[in-house]
């Protein structure tokens, strides 16, 4: 039932997003698919991951996959990254039709404009808003672990 009403909220509430994950869902259509409290996970072979309404799509390979090597598999860091992207659907259900401008557009420039700096100066990838807001969704409702703190 849970997922039912999870998927609804995405198709109405959160409109507008999740017809941009669908359009890029179809692109992606031969990859591998699998549902995850709800949600609808491709994977890819990008670098990064994204989430857009119903829709997440997560790097096959996460990029800081060698920084981590010691202290965390491959797949343990596939499934922290995918916790905190799920954690953006939630944020999708919250914020609805507000979510493009209030988490969407501010995340994707956190990620991508300010990625040199963040390394150079050790920020974690979570000190901005969006992104520790999105682990503690993730966290909250899946019960599992993030990329928490990490330096991506």
């Amino acid at each position: 039932m849970k997922q039912i009403l999870y998927r609804f909220w995405q198709c109405t509430w959160g409109i507008f997003q999740t017809i941009l994950g669908f359009i890029l869902f179809l692109k992606y259509f031969k990859n591998k698919h699998f549902s995850y409290h709800g949600a609808i996970i491709t994977e890819w072979n990008n670098n990064t991951s994204l989430s857009l309404g119903l829709f997440v799509f997560v790097t096959v390979h996460p990029f800081f996959t060698e920084k981590y090597k010691y202290e965390y598999t491959q797949e343990e860091l596939a499934r922290k990254l995918l916790v905190h992207e799920y954690g953006h659907t939630i944020q999708s259900l919250i914020l609805g039709p507000l979510y493009l401008i209030v988490i969407g557009i501010p995340s994707t420039l956190w990620g991508f404009l300010f990625a040199k700096k963040r390394y150079e100066k050790q920020i974690p990838y979570c000190a901005f808003f969006t992104e520790s807001w999105a682990n503690k969704c993730g966290e909250y409702v899946t019960n599992e672990e993030s990329i928490g703190e990490m330096i991506l």
